[in-house]
C-alpha cells in the first residue's frame, strides 16, 4: 500500500493491482494441476486402450483434450481410440488438428492420409504420403502407400470406362481390387451395387449398398435403393425399416414418402392376412390375399405368395376344387415351393386322388428331404394308396372325407337300403349284394367312429386283419378281425325269404 502511495496511485488502482496478483497465484496453482490431471488421464487412457476398454478410454481422452488444447499428442492419441472403435470418420478431425499443431508430426500424416487413401480421396492422401516423404525420403510405408494411390486412380478410371461400355461383370472385377484399397469408399460401392443391379444379382447389390448408409452423412439415395431391392424380394418388413430410416433424415423427401406409403399399406395387408390364417379365419384371409395383389401387381413375388397362401386357405376349409386350381396355379409360377406341392397334395387327398397326391409329396421330398412334415405327409398318402386299393369307406359312401357324421349316415341309409339282401331274389344276387351290404355297413361304422375315422384318414384300414396286433383292435372289447354285420352281436337283422 505504501508503494502505491508513493506512487501516486488512487486506492482503487492500487486494490486492483493486488487483486491481480493473487488471481495470478491462483491460476498457477491451477494450471498446475490440471497439468498433473491431464497426465492422469492421458496414463489411464493409455492403460485401458491398451487392455481393451475403449469407450472408458475414449472418455479419458477427452477429459485430456478438454484440459489442453494445444497439445497435438492428446488429439493424436485420441484419434487412435476412434479408429481402434472403427470410427475414422472422427479420427480425421483429430488427427488433422495435430498436424495443425505440428506440421512435421509425420506420424500423423501418415495415420491421415492412409484414412484418406481408404475413403477414395486419393489426391489429399498423395499430399500427406507425400508431405511424410519430403521430410523422411526413405519411409518405406509411405512409398508403399504412394503406390497404391497411383494404381487406384488408373483403377477408378478403368472401372468407370467399363461401366460406360455396359460391360458390368469386368465393372465388378476391376472394383473388387478398388474396394480392397478404399473399403470406406461409398462411390465405388454403390457402383458395383448398380452393376450387380443390371446382371440381375440384388442380394449382392445390397451386401455393398448398406455399409454406404454409414459411409455418407445423409445416403437418403442408398436407404430408397435399400428399400426397392428388398421390396422387390418381397422383404417387405427390411424394405419398410430403410425408408423409414430416409424419412428420418428428411422426412418431406417425396421420393422416399410415395415409395413408405406403398411399402407401409402393402405390409399391413401381409401382416393382416397372416394374423387371419392363425385365427382359422381362412375366408377373410382369401379376401386379404387378393387385395394384396390388387396392391402390387407389378412385382410378381407378392403375387406368388399370394397364391400360395390362398392354396393353403382353401386346403383348410376343404374347398377342394378351388383348393386343386389355385394349387395348380401356384405350383406353375413357383415349381419348386414345396409348401405348395404339400398343400396341393393335401387337396389331391380331400379329393380322394391318392396317386397324385404321392406323386406331389414325393415331388417335394426331392427339393426337401430333410422336412419332417414332406416325409410324414408322402408315408401318409403312401398308405392311403395302399389302403384305397382295398377298401376306401368314403367311396364305398360316395361322401367327401370333409363329410360329417350326418351326411355319412344319410349316405349309408340310402346305399343300405338299395342293397338290403331281402331286394334281391337269386342266390347269385343274394350273396353280391350281401357283400356289398357289409361294406356299407363296415364304411359306415369306421367313418361314425372319430377314433377310427381318425386311423383310415391317416392311412391305416382299422377293419384289415392287417393292422389288428395279437388278436384284437382299437376298444376294451375289440374290433373283430373283420367287421360282419350279420355275425353275432351285431345290430344288422336280415329276414331271408326262400322259395
Amino acid at each position: 500500500m505504501d508503494s502505491c502511495r508513493r506512487a501516486g496511485l488512487s486506492g482503487v488502482l492500487c486494490s486492483l493491482s493486488l487483486l491481480c496478483v493473487i488471481l495470478d497465484i491462483q491460476l498457477d496453482g491451477v494450471l498446475g494441476a490440471s497439468h498433473v490431471e491431464i497426465e492422469q488421464h492421458l496414463e489411464m487412457g493409455r492403460k485401458l486402450l491398451a487392455a481393451g476398454q475403449l469407450a472408458e478410454a475414449l472418455s479419458h481422452y477427452h477429459s485430456a483434450v478438454e484440459g489442453d488444447s494445444k497439445n497435438y499428442l492428446t488429439y493424436y492419441k485420441r484419434a487412435a481410440v476412434f479408429l481402434a472403435m472403427g470410427k475414422s470418420k472422427s479420427a480425421l478431425p483429430d488427427l488433422t488438428r495435430a498436424i495443425q499443431l505440428k506440421p512435421d508430426f509425420l506420424a500423423a500424416r501418415l495415420q491421415r492420409g492412409n484414412i484418406l487413401l481408404k475413403q477414395g480421396n486419393t489426391d489429399e492422401a498423395l499430399d500427406d504420403f507425400e508431405a511424410v516423404l519430403s521430410r523422411s525420403p526413405d519411409h518405406e510405408e509411405a512409398e508403399e502407400q504412394v503406390k497404391k494411390a497411383s494404381e487406384l486412380v488408373e483403377l477408378q478410371e478403368e472401372a468407370h470406362a467399363a461401366y460406360h461400355q455396359g460391360d458390368y461383370s469386368t465393372t465388378v472385377a476391376v472394383l473388387e481390387r478398388v474396394i480392397e484399397i478404399s473399403p470406406w469408399d461409398p462411390e465405388s460401392r454403390e457402383l458395383r451395387a448398380e452393376c450387380y443391379i443390371r446382371m440381375g444379382d440384388p442380394q449382392k447389390a445390397i451386401q455393398d449398398l448398406t455399409p454406404t448408409t454409414r459411409l455418407r452423412n445423409d445416403n437418403r439415395a442408398a436407404f430408397l435403393k435399400l428399400s426397392m431391392l428388398h421390396y422387390s424380394l418381397g422383404e417387405h418388413q427390411e424394405s419398410l425399416n430403410h425408408i423409414r430410416e430416409c424419412l428420418k433424415l428428411d422426412q418431406d423427401d417425396k421420393e422416399c414418402f410415395s415409395h413408405y406409403k406403398q411399402v407401409k399399406k402393402l405390409s399391413k395387408q401381409l401382416d393382416a392376412a397372416e394374423e387371419l390364417i392363425h385365427m382359422d379365419r381362412f375366408e377373410e384371409a382369401i379376401e386379404k390375399y387378393e387385395s394384396v395383389m390388387k396392391t402390387e401387381p407389378n412385382v410378381l413375388f407378392y403375387t406368388n405368395l399370394a397364391k400360395e397362401r390362398i392354396c393353403f386357405c382353401y386346403v383348410k376349409i376343404k374347398l377342394v376344387h378351388e383348393a386343386i386350381d389355385v394349387c395348380s396355379e401356384a405350383h406353375q409360377r413357383d415349381p419348386r415351393n414345396v409348401n405348395i406341392l404339400r398343400d396341393r397334395a393335401e387337396a389331391y387327398i380331400l379329393n380322394q386322388d391318392y396317386e397324385k397326391a404321392v406323386e406331389d409329396y414325393q415331388e417335394a421330398r426331392e427339393f426337401d428331404g430333410d422336412n419332417p412334415d414332406i416325409r410324414e405327409g408322402l408315408d401318409r398318402a403312401q398308405k392311403m394308396l395302399k389302403v384305397s386299393k382295398k377298401r376306401d369307406y368314403y367311396k364305398i359312401l360316395g361322401v367327401s372325407r370333409s363329410a360329417n357324421k350326418q351326411e355319412i349316415i344319410k349316405a349309408y341309409r340310402k346305399l343300405a337300403q338299395q342293397w338290403h339282401p331281402d331286394n334281391f331274389q337269386s342266390e347269385t344276387e343274394k350273396k353280391e349284394a350281401e357283400k356289398k351290404f357289409i361294406d356299407i355297413a363296415s364304411a359306415k361304422e369306421v367313418l361314425i367312429n372319430p377314433e377310427m375315422r381318425q386311423k383310415f384318414d391317416a392311412g391305416e384300414d382299422p377293419l384289415d386283419p392287417e393292422n389288428q396286433q395279437g388278436g384284437g383292435g382299437g376298444g376294451g372289447q375289440g374290433w373283430p378281425f373283420h367287421f360282419d354285420p350279420f355275425q353275432s352281436g351285431g345290430s344288422f337283422h336280415f329276414k331271408f325269404h326262400h322259395n
